[in-house]
Formats: C-alpha cells, structure tokens, sequence
C-alpha cells in the first residue's frame, strides 16, 4: 500500500550519497501537488519509532552500525518471501558485526484492513503471540528458529495463514516444551505487547507489510516500503557503510 505523507526531515549529506545509490528503494517523500517547493534536496518524511532495546528481538550484533527494523505480518505472503532475503543480508554482514535484524510485529488482524470492511489476516495476531511464546520459553534463538519454522511451513500462494494446531507443533519441533507453550498460548499474556507493537508500526507510518526502516550510522531513518530484493538491500548497506569513519 503506498503512502504519501508530507516531508518533514531533510536528509544529511551522506544519506542523500547512499540514497542517491538505491533511488530505486528509497520511498522520497515529495510535498502534495500545488504546494510550494523550498528546497531541491531530497526529504524523506521524520520516522517516529520506539527505540531498538534489548527487548527487541534482534539477530546480529545489537550494537551493529547499520539495523534494519522489519514490521512484519506472520500471515503475510510477502514477508515470507522476504524473509530469506533478510536472512543472507545477516549471513553476510552478521558475522562482521556490521547489520543487525530487528523484528517487529505488526499484525493486520483489524476490521477494515480489506477493502470489502472484513479482516486481511485473521490469524496474524495469533501467531505474533505464539511467536512471543517461543521467545519466553527459548529466548532470543528461539523466537528466531520459531519464525523461521512458521514460515517453511506456511504456503505463500495461500495467504500464508497458519492453522492454529501447527503452533504447538512448531514449538516442539524447535525442542520447547509443547504444554508450557500451549499454556502461554491459551493465557494470551503477549496481546497486549503485539498490539503495543502494532501501534508502534502505525506510528511509524507503517502502512502495510514487510515495512523496513534503515537506522543508519548517523542515527538517520530511511523507510522502505514492501518487499525488497539482496541486491537492493546491499546497495544501501555498502553506501552508508562507506560513510563509517
């Protein structure tokens, strides 16, 4: 879903180098038809988030120059296929130390997400918590080899909603003990830190899923929006890491 919000942020020089290099990815956020023009820089509009923390659920180094920030829907066909995307970014910059996956839900379990009023996702937040689940039981590792076993064995041609049974058995497959998750599960003790997550998204400007957000060296927020390709990603990395002292 596009979205086209009024610049509020100029761009420093070395993001508007490194973005000049991903053009392509870049979402430049241009002020609406009629308005008048103050500058010929480049803006992107101001991104508010919360803050990366420990709390996050992280892969690579935390203190990593470079964190993309992925809002992602569990049920959206979309995010699985950028799912292996992220994961060589991090095979190839993890080891370094140099990116770093930040994982945030952002579930599209609303009334009205489809255009006909009904719900787009009505699993989403249901497998958001379970993915909490496994976090709580296994940490950090867990949270990971849980989304990554969602996804293997979800099919993307439909709709890539999760029948709730699959859950307990994804837990036991990653080696968690099935009746502690499903104990977890059936408390919904993570509803309110998903929809907390969620908000965060819309807050953000999350609009639809996969919605990444590049915080850079500097601390500058790029947006962008849906699915992107390795070669896009990498492009973006190695032009801001070319700006670390």
């Amino acid at each position: 879903m596009d979205q086209k919000p009024q610049a509020s942020l100029t761009l420093p020089g070395a993001i508007i180098i490194a973005a000049a290099l991903i053009s392509i990815a870049i979402i430049w956020v241009r002020k609406p038809a009629g308005a008048p023009s103050t500058s010929n820089q480049p803006t992107l509009k101001e991104v508010s988030m919360a803050p990366v923390t420990s709390a996050d659920h992280i892969l690579g180094n935390p203190d990593a120059p470079i964190k993309i920030v992925e809002y992602s829907d569990p049920s959206c066909p979309y995010c699985k296929i950028f799912h292996p995307v992220m994961k060589k970014v991090i095979d190839e910059y993890g080891p370094s130390g140099k990116v770093a996956w930040v994982y945030r839900s952002f579930p599209i379990d609303k009334p009205g997400s489809r255009p006909d009023g009904g719900i787009l996702h009505p699993n989403a937040g249901y497998e958001a918590q379970a993915q909490e689940c496994a976090a709580a039981l296994g940490g950090n590792e867990a949270f990971w080899k849980f989304t990554d076993r969602l996804y293997e064995v979800t099919q993307s041609d439909q709709g890539i909603t999760l029948d709730r049974s699959e859950a307990p058995k994804i837990a036991a497959y990653i080696g968690l003990d099935a009746i502690n998750f499903n104990e977890c599960l059936s408390s919904e003790r993570f509803k309110g830190k998903v929809e907390k997550s969620y908000l965060d998204g819309l807050n953000a400007g999350v609009s639809g899923t996969p919605y990444s957000i590049i915080i850079t060296p500097s601390g500058s927020k790029i947006p962008l929006v849906g699915l992107q390709s390795h070669a896009t990603l990498k492009q973006a990395i190695d032009a801001l890491l070319s700006e670390v002292k």
